[in-house]
C-alpha cells in the first residue's frame, strides 16, 4: 500500500505516515486540511502514524489530571481531558465532512467506536465502548477492565478533527504522567500486554478493510 492514496469507491484520501510525526506539526496539518475541506478545496482524509511520545490536553482537562509532565505537553482544541500518545500506539486521524455525511456528530462519534471495535474483533480482542467513559475497553491479563484505545474529535464547520488511538505496543509507563482521560480507577492495556504482536501495517490493512463501512454508516 501507498503512503498515500485513495479508498475505492469514497474519494477519501488514505495517508500512513511510515516515521513518526511530531505532535505539533501533525495538529497545523489538520487544522490547515480541515479549512481546505469545509472550503472545498480538499478532499476528506484519514491519516495513520505515530508520535514521539507527548500528552496532549483536550478542552476539559484539568491541570489536577496532568502528574508528571516528562513529556511535552500540547493543549488542543478536541474534546476530552488528557491523552497520551507514543511510538507503539496507532493513531488515526479522520477528517470528514459532515455537512454531507449526515449531519451527526454523536453517529460519527459512535462510528468511530464502532469501527475500532470491529477492527479490534480482527485480531480476537473483545472490546467494547461504554456510555459514561470515554475510549475503548477490554479486559486485561488480571481479568478487569481496562482502557486500549482512546477517541477525541474535534467538529469545525462540519469538519472533523482528531480520531482515535489505539495501544499496540507502547511504553504503558508512561501512562502514568496522567490521569488518562480523566479516568483514575481503571487501567490502560496494550495488544502486546495481552499476547498479540501486531504490526502497525497489519493494523492498518484491517482498518482499512473496514473504512468503507464506517463512512458509510454516517450517512444510513
Amino acid at each position: 500500500m501507498n503512503p498515500s492514496d485513495y479508498l475505492v469507491d469514497t474519494g477519501v484520501e488514505w495517508r500512513r505516515s511510515p516515521a513518526p510525526v511530531p505532535y505539533r506539526a501533525a495538529l497545523a496539518e489538520q487544522e490547515a486540511r480541515n479549512a481546505a475541506i469545509a472550503a472545498g478545496q480538499a478532499e476528506e482524509l484519514i491519516w495513520l502514524l505515530e508520535h514521539p511520545p507527548v500528552y496532549t490536553a483536550g478542552t476539559s482537562a484539568p491541570a489536577d489530571e496532568l502528574l508528571d509532565a516528562r513529556f511535552d505537553v500540547v493543549h488542543t482544541g478536541r474534546g476530552g481531558r488528557y491523552t497520551y500518545h507514543g511510538p507503539g500506539q496507532r493513531v488515526g486521524y479522520v477528517l470528514v465532512d459532515l455537512s454531507r455525511r449526515g449531519h451527526d456528530v454523536r453517529r460519527f462519534v459512535h462510528g468511530l467506536e464502532s469501527w475500532v471495535v470491529g477492527t479490534l474483533a480482527n485480531f480476537g480482542i473483545e472490546a467494547w465502548a461504554v456510555p459514561d467513559r470515554i475510549g475503548i475497553w477490554t479486559r486485561d491479563i488480571d481479568g478487569a477492565e481496562a482502557k486500549i484505545g482512546a477517541i477525541g474529535v474535534r467538529v469545525r464547520k462540519w469538519v472533523t478533527m482528531h480520531g482515535f488511538a489505539v495501544n499496540l505496543d507502547p511504553d504503558l509507563s508512561h501512562f502514568g504522567g496522567i490521569v488518562p482521560c480523566g479516568i483514575a480507577e481503571f487501567g490502560v492495556t496494550s495488544l502486546a500486554r495481552l499476547g498479540l504482536a501486531v504490526a502497525p501495517e497489519a493494523w492498518d490493512e484491517a482498518l482499512r478493510a473496514r473504512a468503507p463501512q464506517f463512512l458509510a454508516a454516517l450517512t444510513e
